[in-house]
Formats: structure tokens, C-alpha cells, sequence
């Protein structure tokens, strides 16, 4: 079945376009004013084909017999005519008011493009569709200024998502996600077939009527649905490929390696290598090193598979719409293992008219994904695994079930070898997801007043399994007893919506009036349960807990759950006059049992435009076809904290008091008597249309506070930190985005276009005696202090490499620290003759300030070929992996490493040398450990072939559309690691980003 399916696609694509053999000119007018209409498109409908009118609305094109022709145009009604013998055909267009008043999805309603006053950003689904991926925000990454999209290569993950920067130190980032008007934090069970379209409200004007749950930004998507009075609509969309790890890490070779250890003078590094030649050979090229050479890379990498298929049915009658959708993803992992990702998903939308004023309707969608998630250890180990290492070891004949190596063999402290852990651990996720809404909308008083009330739920349950396999290596790499861990999570949140609109026009006047209350209910249970000693392990059938030792759970069983419940009410206006003056104010009352601090909380924003393009003195500019300035203000109240918890103790000690053991006691408490933070934004930008409306332009420019931030806080005397409302941070920045589109002729056609956004976060306020807060690990700091990035790298500056003896001795610090050529130059930052914590400075921040994309299309006949690129700079990667070395120094080392290390004077002025690479003085936190992150993608390449219906095989055959896709094929950037884009900024175990080639289909009937 498979051949005959790839042949018949090799058949159709290589099936030339049909032959054009009538020339159809006329005149495109209003039925008006009987005008002439100029920049109509004309388009041979389910083809790329067409022509736009000129100025006097006259067209000429090409077309078959029993082709239809399109004629559209913003603010007039679609025209369809089919050609049968017909030379000439002239076209009235009726006014089409829903055009010219086109609508996006906001909170609870909808607005006219023309009247908003907040910053918004569509994007369509022909856009979406493109990206092969599991979770379709990964399609947003380089489409939307002022949105960080970081990739996760691994199979089932979803990216993380920035909205405008990090609003909070200790809340999650995560924006809210609407799907036909039910809430989520997550949508990684939805397919990019589904969806129709995707708005991310940025500001807080637009964000405010959602409150609590969209303080990170709020992104709608609308999934595809019926149309009333739409004959069925059958579709499928799939495709297949393979994915590639690029831009792997090179490691020193088996020859670096053993060149840097003799470099070491380590004794104990140069007789592992001989233990190695020993157990292993000599290399018949180099005698001097074992006649081994493993890449590990190579080894725990490979070629992945992954495939989606969808099948969609819409349409609608007189009186219903109705959408069902099937949907099934496949993604095999890039890590050598039991490591991949299958979703099933199952989707309906119908809708009812059941009078004239009232109407119901459902949306239910259910999801069946299973996953086993990657030993992420694996990476981290293939890192400093010993290239002189081999996988397998055949003299290693006490080693069971299978004979891995191990470096301890041959004298090392770790046994290195990834493989183990990556072959003897099972880790399956069971995820099922059912989300469910209803609703039902009245109009009190036609077209005037209406009331709509709505009931969604969100079930979802994740079932783990993670099996531990016995297996014995050596005596640092065994274990002993299997054990099974098996653990229940459930999620249900629940949300009863009522709202009253009120919308009517009096003369130049329009006036919207929302009012509405929400109640949530969100609640959580986790039950797990371990169990040692497997009876029958090597089946998969035993994996269960009854198959445990009964006395092995001991301590190993616990559950915890949480539920608590929220109530808002809202409102907002909505007032334009004349289509010129807009004015949009909304109020939120929210109360949240989280903070019994403060229970309630209300939060108001307002936003105003000036469209001056509707102006007497804008009219006949012959430049802005639209034209409007707007500018917003608005507060939000995050409720993503975890609120107040915690207990107050107290602990007997004893201390030495005049040289007197005196006992007393200490009062501590770790209790967060906590306020929501609350986000507060001013938002000013531009929205155009120009030259003819080819040209698009959106600008933004936002200052965003957080204020009654929530820090970790020292308590004086005792060793604890608490959550305190104690500071307050910045960001800002400028977004651009810019569209230009056109139609060149009856057969071509182009759009290209860019988007940039900037960023600055900035801590503005630490109340605490110390001024500043610390997070990470000692060896590794981050640093949160005034006027500087939230919780930015903080380390020494190195000015350079000592380069000879005669340098050393001239330095004072170099000769109190007994430092020798091939060591680190640090900068005395305070000229105090020494180096010590007082010369750490703030290395960098994980947070980009420049966020870039760009976007081309071009379209010829039947075919379109589109290219997308993204990029980031300013931001800094903690390469954490190589500086590691500070806990073992026995390992492998980077081949960049390696070949830039110092080895004599000159040689290079940044790398300290094989020997100094093992010296505490050379792995301290500095600028050796933080790199740039700036990095350039080519992010999706995608050629299409569109067969129109009934051009091959006959009439009955459908439209058919090819398509083949290179989803990040090229990546350039200078950071040493897989990949520059690392969420938290810190590299230590990063799964790969994979490039993408695929193969598609998609066909409408």
C-alpha cells in the first residue's frame, strides 16, 4: 500500500500544469457608485493564479474551461464565476460591511481590527501549518516582535514561551492559552491542522479582561469549524520525514586527549592512559594512544522519524455548524533509547441555532498521548565520557546482561559510559487529556443585548511509569535491585462564565458594554509509589507495583493534592465615534483564597486611538490607506504565585558566650504572608496600511513594571530565605513589524516581510539589607541586583592568559596565587591587589535584548515556495557542562577547548593551558564560562505544488497540494554547544534540536 501511495505522488507531482487556453478580460466595478475598483484580486480559485485590477479596474487573464474565477476585495463581498466560453466578463462588487469592520478574537467577544487599542498580533494558519512539530507554538518562533520562542528537541516537549520578558522572579513565565474560548496552560494537544488562527494580546490593556491567569500574556487560537450553509468539507493534511541533529559538539579525539594529559604532568591521567593501552591496544597510526577513538556524540545520537496525519470534515446547514477533527503525531527521539512521543486526538466543535435570538454549542476535544522520556544524564556523560573509552568492552566478561565498558577499569573515578542508564531505565508518561465546554447565548434584545453563559473543563491525568532495570558493570556501575516507581497526577480546572454585552450605534456614535463574573475551581492530586526487587522483571507484563517486595516501600508512598477557587467579576467599554475617536476601558474585581493577605484585588486599564486617516486633511494622501495612533495603560494581578504558606518554629541551640556554652533558643519562621505582584504597562504604537494596502505596518513601544515583586529574602540570624513582596523590575522595549505583498501578474506573485523587537529587563527595587539576592550554585552564581538583569551571571572579568614566567613574576597577584603561563589573568576590578569575591561583576544575561525575523514567499502558477528566518543577540549562555571540571577533572574536554588551549607563549590569549584547566584558580566563575548566545536561522523552507481538482485523473479528482519542508535546516552561531537556545541559560544537559525534512500532502474534498 505504501508503494502504490509513493508512486502515485511521484506520478502527480511530475504531472505538468494543465494548458490555459481561454483569455478572460473585463472591468471590476462598485454597485455603488458603479466606480471602477482598482487592486481587486482576481484569482483562478484553489490556485495561486491571478492578477490584480489597475487603476482603472480593468484585468486580463488566463483560464481553462470549467475553472472558477474569485474576484475580492477589502470591503467588498467575494464574487465567484465559473468559465465556461465566456471572453469578457465585467464584475459589480456589493459593499461588504463584515470586510471593512474585520474582526479579531479578544477577551470574551470580538473587536474591529480598526478599533483596537492595544497590541495584538494574527497569525493565519497557512503560516502555522508549515512547521512539523509536535506543539504548535514552535510554529510562532520569528513570526510575532516581542515573543522569545525557545525550542525543546525533546519528542512530546513544548518551547517556552516570553511574552514581552520575565514579569516575575518566583512565578512561572508561561502565557494563557484560549482555545475557542476554554482556558489553558498548556496546548501541546492540539495539531497545526486544527487550528485557524493564532492572536497574541501583548499588552495590558488587551490582556487585562483575563486577569489573575494572562499577567504573561494571552494567546487565542481559534480551531477550524463549520460555515452555515456549507456543503461538507472533507480534508486531509499529512506528512512524514526525518529529523537530523545539527551542529553536534565536537569532542577532543582520542590523540587531543592523550596529548593534553601528557600535558597535565597529572601522573595519574598519563597511567590511565597506558592502563587503556593496555586493555585495549595500541593505535596502529600513533602508538603512543590506545587503538581507540570514540566519538560519544556519535554513539548516543540518531536519525529520528516523525509523521502526522489528519483527517477534518466541516460544514454546516441553515441552522447548525458542525467541525470533527482526527489527528495522530508520531515523533521518535533523537537520543539512542526508548525515547519518543505518540498523540492520538479527537476534536468536535458544533454549534446550534435553535430560534432566532438563542443558540447553543459544544466543543470537546480528547487526547491519548503516550511518551518515554530521554535519560537526560546521557548528554552530560557522552560530555566528559574518555574518547580512549570504548561502548562495549569484551574483556569485561563479569559484566551482565551486556558487556558495556566502564572507565573505573582503567583507573578513572567515573565509570563514564552513558549507556548503561540510557539502556536499563524505561520512563513512560500515559498522558489523557478530555476538555469539554458548552455554551448558550440570548439575545435579550436583537442585535442589541445579548447574554452568553459557558461551562468548560479541563480533566487531564498523567500516568507515570519508571522502571530500574538490575544490571552489574563494575563496582561503580551496578544496580543491584530493579525497582519501579508508579505515580497518578490528575488536573482538573473548571470555569463558569456568564457576560451581558451590550452593543448599538447612535448616529456617529458605538458603544460596546461588556459586563460578566467568572468562577474557577482548580484542583490537583499526585499519588506515587515506589517498589524494589521486581519478581519477573525482564517482562514488561511485571512492571506493576503487586510485583514488588511488600517490604520495600517503607517511606517510598506519598500524595499530595491541592484545590482552591477563584470568583472575578469584569467589565469593559468600548466607545468609538465616528470611527476616528476610540476609547476602550476595562475593570477587573478578582478575589483569589491564595492571599488571605489580601483577598481581593481590582486592577483597571484603559486605551485609547486616533484613526487619522479617517481625517479631512488625510484624504487623497496617496501613501496611508489606514493610519492609526494608539496608546494604553493597564494593571494586572498575577496569580501564578504560589501565595502565602508556610510554618513559624522554633529550635533550642547552643553557643559559646564569653567562652561559656550558654543554651537558648531561636525563633524562625519560613512563612510568605505574601501579596500578588502586580504588572503594570504603558503601551504607545502605530498601525498602517499603505499603497494600495500592499504594505502593512505595526509598531509598539512598552514600559512594563512589576511592582510588590516577590524575592527570596535572608533572615538575620538564622540560615533561611523567604518569600517577601520586596523589589520591583523593568522591562521595555520596541517591537516593529512590517508586511509588504503584491501581485506582479496572472502568474506571479510575492510577500516578504520582518519583524524585530527589543528588549531591557531591568531590577529596579531590593528592599532587603543586602541589596541584591543570589541564586544558582556557589561555583556557578547568578546575581540580582539594581539597575541590573534579574538573576544575571555574576563571576570574575579575565583580561587574559600569563603568557610567560617574566609576566608572572611582575604580577603580584600572580606570584601570591603561585600561578604559572597558562593561567588566567583576572581584572582587579577594585585595585585592591588582590582577587576575591569584591571583583565579581556582572558577566551577562540569559534574557536576549534583540529578537529578529523575516519572512518571504513567492508564487508562480501552481507553485509557492516560501522562507522564513529568525535570530536572536545580546544574550549569554552559562556553558555549565565545561565548567564542570571544577568537580572532576578526569574527563574529556571540548575539541575547541583543545585546540585553542595554551600551550607555549602566544598561542592564544584566551584559553588557559592543559594543566591549568585543572587548577581551582582557572575554573572560577567568569567570562571563560559565559558566552554569547547570538545565533542566525534559516528557520523553515517549504515548497509547495498545488494540483487543482479535476486537472488530473479526471474530474472527480480532488485539489491536492505537495509539499516538501526543511524546518531549521541551517543554524550559525559562535556558542560551543548544541545550540544557543537554552531557556533558564545554563547548558548542562541540553537536549538537541533536531532539523526537520519532511514530505507532505494535503487534500480537500
Amino acid at each position: 500500500m505504501k508503494t502504490r501511495f509513493t508512486l502515485l505522488l511521484i506520478f502527480l507531482f511530475s504531472v505538468c500544469a494543465f494548458s490555459q487556453d481561454i483569455s478572460i478580460a473585463g472591468t471590476v466595478v462598485s454597485a455603488e457608485d458603479n466606480i471602477p475598483v482598482p487592486g481587486v484580486n482576481v484569482i483562478v480559485k484553489g490556485t495561486t493564479r491571478g492578477v490584480s485590477t489597475d487603476f482603472d479596474g480593468n484585468y486580463t487573464i488566463n483560464v481553462n474551461r470549467g475553472e472558477t474565477l474569485e474576484f475580492s476585495s477589502l470591503g467588498f463581498k467575494t464574487v465567484l464565476i465559473t468559465i465556461q466560453n465566456q471572453t469578457t466578463i465585467n464584475v459589480s462588487l456589493e459593499p461588504d460591511i463584515e470586510a471593512l469592520n474585520e474582526v479579531v478574537v479578544i477577551g470574551y467577544g470580538t473587536q474591529k481590527k480598526a478599533d483596537l487599542t492595544g497590541a495584538i498580533t494574527t497569525v493565519k494558519s497557512e503560516s502555522i501549518e508549515k512547521t512539523p512539530n509536535s506543539n504548535i507554538m514552535q510554529s510562532l518562533q520569528g513570526k510575532v516582535a516581542g515573543v522569545q520562542v525557545t525550542s525543546n528537541g525533546s519528542p512530546g516537549d513544548s518551547p517556552t514561551i516570553r511574552i514581552r520578558g520575565v514579569n516575575s522572579y518566583a512565578a512561572g513565565g508561561s502565557p494563557l492559552f484560549v482555545v475557542d474560548g476554554m482556558f489553558y496552560d498548556n496546548i501541546d494537544f492540539l495539531d497545526s491542522s486544527q487550528i485557524e488562527s493564532i492572536s497574541v494580546l501583548k499588552d495590558a490593556s488587551s490582556i487585562a479582561i483575563f486577569g489573575r491567569r494572562g499577567v504573561n500574556g494571552v494567546i487565542i487560537v481559534e480551531t477550524k469549524n463549520g460555515k452555515f450553509e456549507q456543503k461538507p468539507q472533507i480534508t486531509y493534511t499529512g506528512f512524514t520525514g526525518v529529523q537530523h541533529a545539527q551542529n553536534v559538539v565536537k569532542m577532543a579525539n582520542a590523540e587531543q586527549f592523550v596529548t593534553m594529559a601528557f600535558e597535565s604532568g597529572s601522573t595519574a591521567d598519563i597511567q590511565f592512559v597506558e592502563n587503556a593501552i593496555q586493555r585495549f591496544g595500541r593505535s596502529r597510526i600513533n602508538p603512543n594512544i590506545p587503538d581507540v577513538n570514540t566519538d560519544w556524540y556519535r554513539e548516543v545520537l540518531r536519525d529520528a522519524t516523525i509523521s502526522s496525519h489528519n483527517i477534518g470534515v466541516t460544514g454546516g446547514s441553515e441552522l447548525t455548524t458542525y467541525g470533527v477533527n482526527a489527528s495522530y503525531f508520531s515523533q521518535d527521539g533523537l537520543l539512542d533509547m526508548k525515547n519518543e512521543y505518540e498523540r492520538f486526538n479527537i476534536q468536535s466543535n458544533l454549534e446550534i441555532k435553535l430560534s432566532d435570538r438563542l443558540k447553543i454549542g459544544t466543543n470537546a476535544i480528547f487526547s491519548n498521548a503516550t511518551k518515554y522520556n530521554p535519560e537526560n544524564g546521557a548528554w552530560f556523560q557522552a560530555y566528559f565520557a574518555v574518547p580512549i573509552l570504548p561502548k562495549y568492552d569484551p574483556l569485561n566478561t563479569a559484566a551482565e546482561p551486556i558487556a558495556f565498558s566502564d572507565a573505573t577499569l582503567i583507573g578513572y573515578r567515573g565509570a563514564q559510559n552513558p549507556f548503561p542508564v540510557m539502556t536499563f531505565n524505561n520512563n513512560q508518561l500515559k498522558i489523557k487529556k478530555i476538555l469539554a465546554s458548552i455554551f448558550m447565548e440570548y439575545d435579550l434584545i436583537p442585535e442589541k443585548l445579548k447574554f452568553k453563559t459557558s461551562y468548560s473543563h479541563d480533566y487531564s491525568t498523567i500516568a507515570e511509569r519508571n522502571v530500574r532495570l538490575p544490571y552489574f558493570i563494575s563496582d561503580r556501575s551496578q544496580r543491584e535491585v530493579s525497582s519501579i516507581r508508579r505515580a497518578n497526577v490528575t488536573f482538573s480546572t473548571q470555569y463558569w462564565d456568564n457576560t451581558l454585552t451590550f452593543k448599538d450605534t447612535f448616529g456617529d456614535h458605538g458603544l460596546t458594554v461588556l459586563a460578566g463574573s467568572s468562577f474557577g475551581d482548580e484542583q490537583f492530586n499526585t499519588f506515587s509509589a515506589t517498589g524494589n526487587d521486581i519478581q519477573g522483571i525482564s517482562l514488561e507484563s511485571s512492571w506493576y507495583l503487586n510485583f514488588a517486595d511488600p517490604t520495600s516501600f517503607g517511606n517510598q508512598v506519598n500524595e499530595i493534592g491541592d484545590r482552591f477557587y477563584t470568583l472575578a467579576y469584569f467589565g469593559r467599554l468600548e466607545y468609538s465615534f465616528k470611527d476616528k475617536y476610540l476609547l476602550n476601558a476595562t475593570v477587573r474585581h478578582e478575589g483569589d483564597a491564595k492571599f488571605p493577605k489580601k483577598i481581593w484585588e481590582t486592577t483597571p486599564s484603559i486605551g485609547v486611538g486616533w484613526v487619522i486617516s479617517s481625517e479631512s486633511f488625510m484624504e487623497d494622501n496617496g501613501v496611508f490607506d489606514f493610519l492609526k495612533l494608539r496608546a494604553s495603560w493597564g494593571q494586572l494581578a498575577n496569580g501564578q504565585l504560589g501565595g502565602s504558606s508556610g510554618t513559624r518554629t522554633i529550635s533550642q541551640v547552643t553557643t559559646a558566650i564569653g567562652d561559656t556554652p550558654t543554651n537558648g533558643i531561636i525563633s524562625s519562621s519560613n512563612f510568605t504572608d505574601l501579596e500578588r505582584e502586580i504588572l503594570e504597562e504603558t503601551n504607545f504604537g502605530i498601525s498602517a496600511r499603505l499603497f494600495d494596502n500592499r504594505m502593512t505596518l505595526e509598531a509598539d513601544y512598552f514600559i512594563r513594571d512589576t511592582k510588590r515583586l516577590v524575592l527570596p529574602i535572608d533572615q538575620p540570624i538564622v540560615s533561611n530565605t523567604i518569600l517577601e513582596n520586596a523589589g520591583e523590575m523593568r522591562n521595555e522595549g520596541l517591537e516593529i513589524a512590517v508586511n509588504w505583498s503584491q501581485q506582479l501578474s496572472d502568474n506571479w506573485s510575492f510577500s516578504v516581510g520582518g519583524n524585530i523587537g527589543t528588549l531591557k529587563n531591568t531590577v529596579t527595587q531590593i528592599n532587603s539589607e543586602a541589596g541584591y539576592f543570589d541564586t544558582g550554585s556557589a561555583e556557578f552564581r547568578q546575581r540580582s541586583m539594581v539597575g541590573q538583569p534579574i538573576e544575571a551571571f555574576f563571576g570574575l572579568e579575565v583580561a587574559g592568559v600569563y603568557q610567560n614566567d617574566a609576566e608572572v613574576q611582575s604580577d603580584p597577584i600572580a606570584v601570591a596565587n603561585n600561578l604559572e603561563p597558562g593561567d588566567f589573568k583576572y581584572v582587579d576590578q577594585d585595585n585592591s591587589g588582590t582577587i576575591d569575591d569584591a571583583d565579581r561583576v556582572v558577566l551577562g544575561s540569559f534574557l536576549p535584548d534583540f529578537n529578529y525575523g523575516a519572512n518571504m514567499s513567492v508564487s508562480y502558477k501552481n507553485f509557492d515556495l516560501s522562507v522564513d528566518i529568525a535570530g536572536q543577540t545580546g544574550n549569554q549562555i552559562l556553558n555549565r557542562k565545561r565548567g564542570e571540571v571544577i568537580f572532576t577533572n578526569d574527563t574529556n574536554v571540548d575539541a575547541d577547548f583543545a585546540i585553542n588551549r595554551w600551550h607555549g607563549e602566544g598561542t592564544t590569549n584566551s584559553y588557559p593551558s592543559s594543566a591549568g584547566r585543572r587548577k581551582g584558580w582557572n575554573q572560577r566563575m567568569s567570562t571563560f564560562y559565559v558566552e554569547d548566545g547570538d545565533y542566525f536561522r534559516i528557520q523553515n523552507i517549504q515548497l509547495a505544488y498545488t494540483i487543482p481538482a479535476g486537472s488530473l485523473i479526471g474530474k472527480n479528482m480532488p485539489e491536492t497540494k505537495l509539499t516538501f519542508t526543511a524546518e531549521r535546516p541551517f543554524t550559525s552561531f559562535k556558542y560551543n554547544g548544541f545550540n544557543p537556545e537554552v531557556a533558564s541559560g545554563i547548558d548542562r544537559q541540553t537536549y538537541p534540536i533536531p532539523a526537520i525534512y519532511t514530505v507532505g500532502v494535503n487534500i480537500k474534498i
